[in-house]
């Protein structure tokens, strides 16, 4: 198990999107220098984990190559990996393994998969080779279409046998098992009932012996519940989830909003261990 899985209690994750388009803060830290002292601020604030993604995943949006991922990406994470402190870790949002070598290579430690390993055959087996955590996402459809008419039987028992399915491939390839992740993908080919019912069941994805990270930042589900438009006006929301998953066992949370959330996780998980 890598060092900062070892911390007790929860981990936030701090969101680095350098895109032109995410559907929160696309645009907002183009520049390395921007993306840098964003990265720096989200650390003051608590983050134990750093996220850098050059592509968007929103419903939508359209597919970046490897070569216009590593040219908005790799200059931030050298940089930001020299100003860091070194119990924090740069994770790298990618499905493609070109992209994640390369990233790694620059100073990442963490890889972030939104397809747990289905978009890119070559990225399990680098991986392995890099000994590296890495996080398997569950989503249905792709970003262009997942959200047009997801559908599911039972939706936490399908999002998990693909979670477990793909952590069992991983560990046949050679990742660790404490190296992996699991990600039910909140929002990612869901509607806001397949999104409620696995917060409701969390407990039974976090007891089948893997770590698991909840991404649920200003999602637009809870914009529906709380007739709220404004992306970033729903991190009142956000913190509720993240106090929920602390209680049921996650370990990660990948948020924009790091400080709110991190006294969210903080105060929950001293509430899980109160005598």
């Amino acid at each position: 198990m890598h060092n900062f899985l070892r911390k007790p209690g929860p981990l936030i994750m701090g969101i680095l999107n350098v895109t032109p388009d995410s559907f929160s803060d696309g645009g907002m830290y183009a520049s390395t220098r921007d993306a840098v002292a964003r990265g720096l601020n989200m650390v003051a604030e608590g983050a134990d984990i750093i996220d850098i993604g050059g592509e968007s995943t929103r419903p939508g949006s359209v597919r970046v190559d490897a070569t216009e991922q590593k040219r908005r990406i790799l200059d931030v994470i050298a940089a930001l990996a020299k100003e860091l402190p070194e119990e924090v870790i740069i994770s790298v949002d990618t499905t493609l393994s070109e992209v994640a070598a390369a990233a790694l290579d620059a100073g990442a430690g963490f890889v972030n998969d939104v397809t747990g390993g289905t978009d890119d055959a070559d990225m399990i087996a680098l991986l392995a080779e890099y000994s590296v955590p890495y996080c398997i996402m569950h989503m249905q459809g792709r970003p262009g279409d997942m959200q047009d008419n997801p559908h599911y039987t039972n939706v936490g028992q399908e999002v998990s046998d693909f979670l477990l399915q793909q952590a069992h491939k991983a560990v046949q390839a050679g990742i660790e098992q404490d190296n992996i992740i699991l990600d039910p993908g909140i929002g990612f080919g869901k509607r806001t009932d397949h999104n409620l019912a696995l917060l409701k069941q969390l407990n039974i994805l976090t007891q089948q012996g893997y770590q698991v990270l909840l991404g649920t930042s200003r999602k637009r589900f809870m914009g529906e519940i709380c007739h709220e438009d404004d992306p970033a006006a729903r991190m009142p929301a956000t913190c509720a989830t993240t106090a929920l998953g602390v209680q049921a066992g996650v370990k990660i949370f990948r948020v924009h909003d790091v400080w709110q959330n991190r006294q969210a996780a903080d105060v929950s998980y001293a509430i899980s261990n109160a005598d």
